[in-house]
């Protein structure tokens, strides 16, 4: 079959490899009708999320069909329609039965101290093979699969499997009540499903903060107040916007892939930070390997951080969703208990979110295609990846199709 497979940092490759079979009585197997590409692979193709080992196949979103069984699945049968949730999770841990499938104790072979497991990720993660590809092995699928009901679509699914869950549980961990004032730093997809669920939640005024004008562009006709960081003071910029005393909520939608502006009225600021910032680049991503404009990691780790913290209220909440590694170590913690913030991360745990979303986008309440900007064939994914890659402009999610040829 085919599939998109990590050979090193800055070399990915669309591969022929074997399909998969069935390992455990827990296992199924998915013939994959969608699949994505994620902020988080770039990551790893960066370098900016370490230890990924060679061979393993990208990509955590799927969407499609149930070929085969293990004998202890008892709740799905072959030609069942799935959404795949992201994060693998047993199902009957502690954690598991708590809401907490991220943190689940028995998914992850490394141990129940190694953190969450989740497909096509690094070897702490796993590592297990991932969802770009015509077929996957989904461990634990009595959980790990949800049913898809016939009036949800595949290119509405495909988001349900990770980033409107992340945006989700981004906009429940910054403790969004009716009427406060959010600010939601990074307008890529997650970016763009967290305005949205900050408006389901009852925001009443919601900022988003950019440079790239296609993403600003699509914030706004979300709804939300736009701010371009090349631009304007972002931090001023928000301060006076309401009334000198910052937002109520932030959620950090960026992760280490930050960049710092290079124009504008922070530029200045900024500048004064590149040495520190280039050291924390060099610290977390110790190998990359940059090519002809592609797998850039961001020049500045910690700004979307610092400014949340600087931008937030006193007693404000912080959301960080985008994705951290273990190498990075850089948070403005004096500020923080200084202003007396509340600060909650994580991964999410997508199975507790995905049945609620389906029956949102079901009603009609919620319409995901419109964070949707491009369905690209399996054939096309190297070039997909690289204009995702480089934002090119209007390229915010990319939905891969397997088996279909350009």
């Amino acid at each position: 079959m085919k599939a998109v497979v990590f050979h090193g940092v800055g070399d990915i490759r669309l591969d022929n490899v074997p399909e998969p079979k069935i390992k455990d009585p827990l296992d199924a197997i998915v013939r994959l009708t969608a699949s994505a590409i994620c902020g988080t692979d770039l990551h790893m193709i960066r370098g900016t999320f370490t230890g990924m080992k060679p061979g393993t196949i990208l990509g955590h979103e799927g969407v499609g069909i149930v070929e085969e069984v293990g004998a202890n699945v008892r709740n799905l049968n072959k030609g069942d329609r799935v959404v795949i949730p992201s994060t693998i999770a047993c199902g009957y841990c502690s954690y598991c039965r708590s809401g907490y499938y991220a943190q689940c104790d028995v998914a992850n072979p490394n141990g129940p101290d190694a953190g969450t497991a989740f497909f096509g990720g690094p070897e702490p993660t796993g590592p297990i093979d991932g969802l770009q590809a015509e077929y996957a092995r989904i461990p634990y699928a009595s959980t790990g699969l949800v049913k898809l009901p016939q009036g949800v679509t595949d290119d509405e699914a495909i988001l349900l499997s990770d980033i409107f869950p992340t945006a989700y549980f981004g906009a429940e961990l910054a403790e969004i009540t009716p009427g406060d004032t959010v600010a939601i730093f990074g307008c890529g997809p997650v970016g763009q499903f967290a305005i949205k669920s900050a408006q389901l939640l009852g925001a009443g005024r919601i900022f988003a903060i950019d440079t790239i004008p296609s993403r600003l562009q699509m914030a706004k006709a979300l709804g939300a107040e736009i701010i371009d960081f090349n631009i304007e003071d972002l931090v001023e910029a928000l301060k006076s916007l309401t009334g000198g005393a910052g937002v109520d909520r932030a959620i950090d939608a960026v992760g280490v892939d930050a960049v710092a502006p290079h124009s504008g009225a922070a530029a200045q600021k900024a500048q004064a930070q590149m040495q520190q910032f280039q050291q924390q680049v060099h610290e977390i991503a110790p190998q990359i390997n940059p090519q002809n404009g592609n797998w850039h990691p961001g020049n500045a780790p910690s700004q979307a951080l610092e400014w949340a913290v600087q931008a937030l209220a006193k007693a404000g909440t912080l959301s960080i969703i985008g994705v951290y590694p273990l190498t990075h170590k850089f948070f403005p913690i004096g500020m923080a208990m200084n202003k007396n913030l509340t600060i909650k991360m994580g991964n999410c745990n997508h199975r507790k979110y995905i049945p609620k979303l389906i029956d949102m986008v079901q009603s009609g309440m919620v319409t995901p295609t419109q964070i949707l900007s491009q369905i690209e064939p399996m054939t096309s994914v190297l070039d997909a990846y690289k204009s995702f890659d480089q934002r090119k402009p209007g390229w915010v999610k990319v939905e891969l199709v397997p088996g279909a040829t350009a």
